[in-house]
C-alpha cells in the first residue's frame, strides 16, 4: 500500500471529534479539482474570509481556481499567464499555472494537504496528541504548518536556514515550532538527518510528513495540477498535436506527477525535469549549492518518476537573479516598457517567483531544444511569487550594485533572448535509470528503503499507475469522516 490507509479507529474517532469542536470539514480531492462543487454555505463563509487567514473554512482554497484576490474570494477559472514572447524570444507558447493564490501564498499547501488529510481520516495521525513534522526547503513546511494550524494540532517546521527571511518571519507565526538546519536549498541530507533525530528524540509523539517520499505529494499534484493543466489547453483551445511540453524542477518530485497526468492525454508529450546548473545532480550526478528557493537537490526524490522523464534541464541560478531583478526593479520595469512589453504583461511580473523564473527559463530551454513552432505549447508552473523573495532585492544590490537600464539590456538579452541548450539532455532508457539509480544511496542506505521497492518503482510496470485510483477511496473516506463530524 503505497499510501497508509489503514484505519485506526480510535485515533480517528478523535480526530472527528476535534474537528467537531473546532467546526472543520475536509475538501475531497474532486472538490479541489472543480470548486463548484463545494457546497454554497462554504462558499458565502469564504467570501469574508482573507485568503491568508488562519480559518478553517481555507481548507477549501486548496484549488488552482481561487478567485484572484486576497481577501473574500470564492471562485474562478484556473489561475495561468501565458509568458510574452517580447520576454522569452521564441516562437513557442509558455503558459503557466499560478501559485500565488492559495493560502500562504504558494502551491505547496496542496501537497501538504495530500499528505495530510489520508493520515487524519485513517486515524495515522493524532491531531490532538502528536505533532506534524514538516521537512522542507521552503514552501512545504509553510504549507504544513498552515494545514496543522487549521487544524488546531502543534506543527514542527523544518528548513535550512539560509532560506529567505520572509519564509522564516511567516513560518513563526503558525509553527509550533521552526527549526532551521545547515545550508541552503540543496542541503537536503541535513534535514532528513534533523528529522531522523527528532524521531529518536520523540518517538510516537510525532508524525514526519516527509514530502520527499510520501505519496500524497504525487497523488495530490497527478489529480489537481494535472486537472488545472489539462483545463488550461481547453480553455486556450490547444490542438492536440500542439501539446508539446512539461517543465518543473525537480524539488520533492510532486509537481512533476502533473507530467503524468498529462502524458495519459498526450503520449507524444515531453517531460523535463529542471534543475539548477549549480547541483547538477540528474544531469551529472553533481552536487552543489544555489539560490533557485523552492527546489531541493542533492538527492532523487522517492516519489519522482523516473521512468517518465524525458529530458533533464539545469538553469543557471544567476540567471533567475537577474531576471528577479529585471521583473521587480524600476528600472527593469521601464526598459520592458520600451521593448514592447504591455501594460497587462508588465501587471503579471509580480507572480513569478525565483523557482518560477527557473521553470520558465527551462520551458525555454526545452521549447529551443526541440525547434518548436508558434502553435506548440509547453507548459509548466509558477509555484510561488515575487512576494516570498524581496529581501532577495536589497542582497542582491549589495552584490551587484544598483540594477539601472544596463543592467536590464542584459538580463532581457543575455538571459532570456539569449538561453542556449546547454544543460538541456534528452533522456535514452540507460540515462533514465542512471538517474533512478541515485535513488539508492538516499532512500535504500539512509532512509530505510528496500532493494525490492526500489526494484519495483523502475520495473513493475504497474507501479505508478495504481497511485491515481487513491484519489477515489480517499475521498471516499473523506465524506463519511464529514459526515460524522457533522452529525449530532
Amino acid at each position: 500500500m503505497l499510501i497508509n490507509l489503514n484505519v485506526n479507529e480510535e485515533v480517528r474517532a478523535k480526530n472527528i471529534q476535534r474537528c467537531k469542536e473546532k467546526g472543520i470539514l475536509l475538501p475531497t480531492f474532486k472538490q479541489m479539482v472543480d470548486p463548484s462543487t463545494v457546497p454554497d454555505d462554504i462558499k458565502e463563509k469564504l467570501s469574508h474570509v482573507g485568503l491568508w487567514d488562519v480559518d478553517p473554512v481555507n481548507l477549501f482554497r486548496i484549488t488552482w481556481k481561487n478567485e484572484p484576490t486576497k481577501q473574500g474570494g470564492t471562485f474562478g477559472g484556473v489561475n495561468y499567464v501565458e509568458v510574452p514572447r517580447e520576454l522569452t524570444g521564441i516562437k513557442a507558447r509558455i503558459l503557466c499555472l499560478v501559485g500565488k493564490w492559495f493560502p500562504t501564498g504558494a502551491h505547496k499547501v496542496g501537497a501538504t494537504y495530500g499528505c495530510l488529510a489520508p493520515a487524519l481520516v485513517s486515524g495515522n495521525f493524532d491531531s490532538v496528541n502528536q505533532q506534524a513534522v514538516w521537512p522542507s526547503t521552503g514552501n512545504y513546511c509553510r504549507g504544513g504548518a498552515y494545514n496543522s494550524s487549521l487544524l488546531g494540532c502543534q506543527s514542527i517546521a523544518i528548513l535550512p536556514e539560509e532560506m529567505s527571511q520572509e519564509r522564516f518571519n511567516w513560518l513563526k507565526t503558525v509553527a509550533g515550532e521552526v527549526i532551521a538546519t545547515p545550508g541552503c536549498e540543496s542541503n537536503v541530507k541535513e534535514i532528513f538527518d534533523k528529522c531522523h533525530e527528532l524521531d529518536a528524540e520523540r518517538g510516537q509523539h510525532i508524525v514526519i510528513f516527509n514530502q520527499f517520499d510520501q505519496f500524497g505529494n504525487y497523488l495530490w499534484h497527478y489529480t489537481v495540477t494535472g486537472a488545472a493543466l489539462l483545463e488550461i489547453l481547453k480553455d486556450e483551445e490547444v490542438a492536440a498535436e500542439n501539446v508539446c511540453g512539461y517543465v518543473s524542477a525537480t524539488g520533492s518530485g510532486g509537481t512533476l506527477a502533473a507530467g503524468d497526468a498529462l502524458k495519459e492525454h498526450f503520449p507524444q508529450i515531453k517531460i523535463g525535469a529542471a534543475e539548477a546548473l549549480q547541483c547538477p545532480t540528474l544531469l551529472r550526478n553533481g552536487f552543489g549549492g544555489h539560490r533557485i528557493e523552492g527546489i531541493g537537490d542533492k538527492h532523487v526524490p522517492w516519489v519522482h518518476n523516473v521512468r517518465n522523464t524525458d529530458m533533464v534541464i539545469a538553469v543557471d541560478d544567476q540567471d533567475c537573479m537577474d531576471i528577479y531583478r529585471l521583473f521587480n526593479e524600476p528600472a527593469g520595469i521601464e526598459y520592458l516598457k520600451k521593448m514592447g512589453v504591455s501594460d497587462e504583461a508588465i501587471a503579471t511580473l509580480p507572480l513569478y517567483g525565483i523557482s518560477g523564473i527557473g521553470n520558465v527559463l527551462a520551458a525555454i530551454k526545452m521549447a529551443k531544444y526541440y525547434e518548436l513552432s508558434e502553435d506548440d505549447v509547453v507548459l509548466t508552473v509558477l509555484t510561488d511569487s515575487s512576494e516570498m523573495y524581496t529581501s532577495r532585492l536589497k542582497e542582491q544590490t549589495e552584490i551587484q550594485g544598483a540594477f539601472d537600464e544596463y543592467a536590464a539590456v542584459r538580463a532581457l538579452a543575455g538571459c532570456f533572448h539569449h538561453q542556449t541548450i546547454d544543460g538541456a539532455l534528452e533522456l535514452s532508457y540507460y540515462e533514465r535509470l542512471r538517474v533512478h539509480n541515485l535513488k539508492y544511496y538516499t532512500w535504500v542506505e539512509q532512509q530505510g528503503k528496500t532493494y525490492e521497492e526500489i526494484n519495483a518503482q523502475w520495473y513493475d510496470k504497474n507501479y505508478w499507475k495504481q497511485i491515481p485510483a487513491y484519489a477515489e477511496q480517499i475521498d471516499a473516506m473523506i465524506e463519511a469522516f464529514n459526515k460524522e463530524v457533522l452529525a449530532k
